[in-house]
């Protein structure tokens, strides 16, 4: 089947905001799987391609709104939403003030769980250089 154009710009966007040696590792590992690959073929084109190319906000806050839906309770999209907005310019102080004023929302037991795991992904990012 032919790349639709949004599958093209939502693979552009995907790489803009995770970097190509993120994204080729995970392809070559979670996405190798046929299952998998079903979809990240339907998000890429469906969330990557439609929403996030659309007018109206920035990448940069674009990934905050991410993080903050993910700190409810998402942790797997919570890590990656967190290397994103670190891509974007958001840094760690910003990110970890954010999901500390979002303990008095959600609860504090959602964030300690949210905090656990920026912790381990401005490690591995910072190793990554």
């Amino acid at each position: 089947m032919a790349e639709s154009e949004l599958h093209r710009k939502g693979s552009e966007i995907r790489r803009t905001l995770l970097g190509d040696k993120y994204v080729e590792r995970v392809n070559a590992t979670t996405y190798k799987d046929p299952i998998m690959r079903t979809f990240i073929d339907v998000a890429t084109e469906n969330v990557f391609g439609a929403l996030w190319t659309r007018p109206g906000l920035d990448l940069k806050t674009r990934t905050l709104v991410c993080v903050v839906s993910d700190a409810a309770g998402r942790e797997p999209e919570l890590r990656i939403h967190l290397r994103m907005a670190l891509r974007q310019g958001w840094t760690e102080t910003e990110l970890i003030e954010t999901l500390i004023h979002l303990s008095g929302y959600v609860g504090v037991p959602i964030i300690r769980e949210a905090m656990i795991a920026a912790r381990e992904v401005f490690a591995e990012v910072r190793t990554e250089g």
